[in-house]
């Protein structure tokens, strides 16, 4: 009896190492596209149980915001709100579930035939330059677009290449459970330097309920909101593939196998839709989870549990969801100047791991239209309906590929 209860304190102990692992990265999307975090750690506990559940509790995998939807949600926000946002992304993870469809029935092999790494390598790349700009603003202590100077120049580059330097510190030096928090370690010295400096303001924290209810949002469903989303999936659906790899081969057990990359992938697009019902980001695999799984050898999937649960109680406590929201402009851009960029060499490494010729007329002419009209702003249609970004490159990535003639193979 004794020996439960240590296990299930130990099991306690270390799903909450895994939320501090997680905290920074789930955190800052909200932060980044106006969303709530208290949302956020709410849907990121909720749409992991959902995970749990339909991959019958056997995967240790935790799930939080994703990356990949950065950009598409600051756009979307902006010309639809937030509501028909929430409704894109409930879309986007139906998409999610037809992928996995699509893998039950027709296998891994299908899925990469139509999205080969020479349209998903610079549809990442697109997802993270194309926010380059406003992470240069939000580290000058701009707003996102630029037009609005928040804070002091002198003291906002100050403190975002402090945050971006302690980042790059953890990331590259680090060492155990240190090297798998390089976010949370940029967050806090940029933060402690903002307080020195006297650029945080702290109203909201002062005005808030120590207890209260996430500010949920309803999802709206608008065509042209749920058109512009739904391609975003095919980025985060392929990292999934990788991420599900590398948990196999950390755990020695092959979870594409048992319980297979069609429930994985389906949990993962429940989460998702799940998320968006509640007004949170989309839910995607986190690697560094993984890496903190690696480093404990802890392999119970339990110990997930645990985790989301922990997360769905902090959602609740409003003071610490307001003292989130206080992090100051700089802090995230200039840990966003790193992020962004890494975002794109996952791109490029995914070329370049393919070993296409990518001098081919082919491959040249998919990877050019692609990052020239996803960086450079190309959007397609009217003020109904249009495409642009991440949605237009996808689109215009797979009708390429499956439009354009494969070279013929050469005679010996």
């Amino acid at each position: 009896m004794q020996n439960n209860a240590t296990f299930s304190i130990k099991t306690i102990l270390t799903g909450a190492q895994m939320l501090f692992v997680a905290f920074g990265a789930l955190v800052l999307v909200p932060l980044l596209t106006g969303l709530d975090p208290s949302v956020a750690l709410f849907t990121a506990g909720f749409g992991t149980l959902l995970f749990q559940l339909v991959t019958k509790g056997q995967v240790p995998i935790f799930l939080a915001s994703s990356f990949a939807f950065i950009a598409p949600i600051i756009a979307a926000v902006q010309m639809w709100g937030v509501p028909a946002t929430m409704g894109g992304l409930m879309a986007a993870g139906f998409a999610y579930m037809l992928l996995s469809l699509l893998v039950k029935f027709k296998g891994v092999a299908t899925l990469h035939k139509i999205l080969p790494p020479v349209v998903v390598g610079p549809v990442i790349m697109v997802i993270g330059l194309a926010l380059a700009p406003v992470a240069v603003n939000m580290a000058m202590g701009k707003s996102g677009d630029g037009s609005v100077q928040l804070i002091d120049y002198n003291n906002a580059i100050f403190i975002s290449m402090i945050s971006l330097l302690v980042t790059l510190i953890f990331a590259v030096w680090g060492k155990g459970v240190f090297k798998l928090i390089p976010i949370l370690a940029g967050v806090v010295a940029g933060y402690g330097l903002s307080l020195v400096l006297g650029v945080v303001q702290f109203d909201a924290v002062n005005n808030a309920q120590w207890f209260a209810v996430p500010n949920f949002t309803l999802p709206e469903f608008k065509w042209q909101a749920i058109l512009f989303m739904v391609p975003v999936a095919i980025a985060p659906a392929i990292e999934h593939i990788g991420d599900m790899m590398a948990i196999s081969q950390v755990t020695k057990k092959d979870f594409l196998k048992k319980p297979g990359l069609h429930r994985t992938l389906f949990g993962d697009g429940l989460a998702t839709s799940a998320a968006s019902l509640f007004g949170g980001p989309p839910n995607t695999t986190y690697s560094e989870v993984t890496g903190a799984v690696m480093l404990t050898k802890n392999f119970n999937p339990k110990v997930m549990m645990w985790t989301a649960i922990i997360a769905i109680a902090l959602a609740f406590i409003a003071k610490m969801g307001a003292g989130l929201q206080t992090i100051p402009v700089p802090v995230m851009g200039g840990i966003m100047i790193l992020l962004f960029g890494s975002i794109a060499v996952v791109g490029l490494n995914t070329l370049v791991k393919s070993g296409d010729d990518l001098t081919a007329p082919r491959n040249l002419s998919i990877v050019a239209l692609i990052l020239v009209c996803g960086i450079g702003g190309m959007h397609v249609g009217g003020s109904q309906f249009s495409l642009e970004g991440v949605s237009l490159c996808a689109i215009l990535g797979i009708v390429l590929n499956l439009v354009l003639p494969k070279a013929e193979p050469e005679q010996a």
